[in-house]
């Protein structure tokens, strides 16, 4: 397809994920990232969320079969050119959705395991699960701490250890491996830079540090779901995943440069996905 063909064509974006009724991550934000990134996006729920800016404090998992269901008819209709899995609340949800990868193309992972806190989000038998569907996705997306978990390691405190556990991911069995390196503090152990907002992607044999200035703002709710979201909204119409991680990098750092400007809740605040719609209606 050349690259007329792939900026022309509709692009459709399917998001297996929970729902954050704040409209700041899960499916909210895969699927106003998807819109602000010109792809038409589709949402199967694995789970209901009681969550706001402040925290989430409570979780309620749709049933697998349900999940299915949900998939079934969707899939029946329309084939998705690319899709995002997200929060997969247990261990049943998992392999549900892992039954369905090997017939969807271009497929993103966002391991969501571990809190902004730290704290694990789910239980062993549930990331086991998850542990087996990352080597049916075309590429995964963890952060430091669930890159940690995956690895059953102490997480990554250097850009050098963040780069030696993305390779264990991908010997492990992922076939790309984007580590997010948001919370490794700048300069530990090496020269990756204090204002720098590193990640490490890993494909076969090709290692790349991924450098973003790091942006002053406690306005962070959603980074994780929405670039995974951006990255297989970009994929169908970017001839390489790298090229699509690159591009989706970049969407999100200006979305988090723009999110204080919507003051939203009295917590961490959403990113800004419409950010460049929003500047060029002059709203």
């Amino acid at each position: 397809m050349s690259r007329s063909q792939l900026r022309s064509a509709t692009i459709t974006a399917l998001t297996i994920a929970g729902s954050d009724p704040s409209g700041g991550a899960g499916i909210q934000a895969d699927l106003k990232t998807m819109s602000a990134l010109s792809a038409y996006g589709m949402s199967v729920i694995t789970a209901l969320t009681a969550q706001s800016t402040r925290g989430v404090t409570g979780v309620h998992a749709v049933p697998a079969d349900f999940v299915r269901l949900q998939l079934d008819t969707l899939l029946d209709d329309i084939t998705p050119d690319a899709t995002k899995i997200g929060m997969l609340a247990t261990a049943g949800l998992a392999d549900a959705v892992g039954e369905y990868l090997p017939g969807l193309s271009h497929t993103v992972l966002d391991p969501v395991m571990v809190a902004t806190s730290g704290d694990r989000l789910l239980d062993e038998e549930a990331i086991g699960a998850v542990r087996r569907l990352c080597t049916k996705a075309d590429l995964i997306t963890p952060n430091l701490h669930e890159a940690a978990v995956l690895l059953n390691e102490e997480p990554a405190a250097s850009l050098g250890e963040l780069r030696t556990q993305a390779r264990r991911l991908t010997d492990l069995g992922a076939q790309r491996v984007l580590v997010k390196g948001g919370h490794l503090a700048g300069g530990a152990g090496d020269a990756s830079g204090a204002d720098d907002a590193v990640d490490v992607y890993v494909d076969g044999d090709v290692v790349r540090i991924l450098r973003g200035h790091r942006v002053a703002t406690g306005s962070t709710h959603g980074t994780g779901c929405t670039l995974s979201s951006a990255i297989a909204s970009l994929r169908p119409r970017r001839e390489t995943w790298s090229e699509a991680v690159r591009d989706a990098k970049a969407y999100l750092t200006g979305a988090i440069e723009h999110a204080d400007s919507l003051g939203i809740g009295h917590g961490h605040g959403p990113v800004h996905h419409f950010y460049r719609a929003w500047i060029q209606s002059g709203w």
